[in-house]
């Protein structure tokens, strides 16, 4: 294994552990971006309905959002949706509920005690929704256990800055839609560089910080993998969050930043979009 990749899978095992430590706790919140409150609180405050919210399993919803990407992706009946990073199985089972009994919702997550938890929620789902439409598979999101052109939409959520291989991540993604598919993400993004200080600090990238691209990176990451029709639209500061500033990782943040300026300076959440083009037919007719 060479130096780039075995760094790549150190930083994932990191994220992997940490993850499974807030799997086992119960959740806690993903503060930078920029939550506040319960976990419900949350969810409202990136712009999830009281209908999305009505009826999930206990535990389902963890805090750990971004954005709404079941709405961004405006999902019909019908449908095959991937969730990449998909935790407790909160956004799967919003999406499940959108798609119907004809349509599918998958949740593809790396740390196994989130998808201990997401499996075990499956049971409520059925009950309090009457639906059997979904699934959790364990994977990286890098390499996506998911066939060719399968999947409608994909969407992640507060999840793709966590990845050491983000132009791999964007590949997979344009690997697994189908001609026409959709792409709905939010996800944390850079305004402008961090310092070092604050991209070697461990609790900074679990925090959702210190991985986060710049938004032209993220930008030609999308274009390199295919995708079209692009939309990237910042959602605000994270220094918009009410409780933001008492947050002890972003005091700590804050204390690394040159003087006179703020995360929100740096970090926004970032709802995207993005179309797979259909293929193109040849030409029936030869010169």
């Amino acid at each position: 294994m060479n130096a780039e990749l075995s760094k790549q899978e150190e930083t994932r095992e990191k994220v992997r552990v940490a993850y499974g430590e807030i799997a086992e706790a119960a959740g806690q919140c993903c503060s930078p971006c920029g939550c506040s409150g319960s976990a419900g609180d949350v969810a409202r405050s990136v712009g999830y309905s009281e209908e999305e919210l009505a009826g999930l399993p206990d535990g389902a919803n963890m805090g750990l959002a971004c954005g709404n990407p079941n709405a961004l992706a405006a999902l019909r009946p019908g449908e095959i949706v991937l969730d990449l990073g998909s935790g407790g199985g909160f956004d799967v089972f919003v999406a499940g509920r959108k798609v119907g009994p004809s349509g599918r919702a998958i949740g593809v997550d790396m740390t196994p005690a989130m998808l201990s938890k997401a499996r075990g929620n499956i049971d409520g789902y059925r009950r309090n929704s009457g639906l059997d439409n979904v699934e959790f598979r364990l994977g990286e999101i890098e390499h996506l256990p998911v066939a060719d052109e399968s999947v409608d939409v994909v969407i992640s959520n507060c999840v793709i800055n966590l990845s050491p291989d983000k132009p791999q991540v964007w590949r997979e993604i344009a690997r697994v839609l189908r001609p026409g598919g959709r792409v709905a993400v939010a996800d944390p993004a850079l305004l402008r560089p961090l310092p070092e200080r604050v991209t070697g600090m461990l609790e900074a990238l679990v925090g959702c910080v210190a991985g986060a691209s710049l938004v032209s990176d993220t930008e030609s990451m999308m274009r390199e993998a295919g995708l079209s029709d692009l939309s990237l639209k910042p959602r605000g500061s994270i220094a918009d969050a009410p409780a933001l500033p008492e947050d002890p990782l972003n005091q700590k943040i804050e204390a690394n930043l040159p003087s006179g300026t703020r995360a929100g300076d740096f970090i926004t959440n970032l709802l995207i979009t993005a179309v797979k083009p259909a293929h193109e037919h040849a030409s029936c007719c030869a010169a």
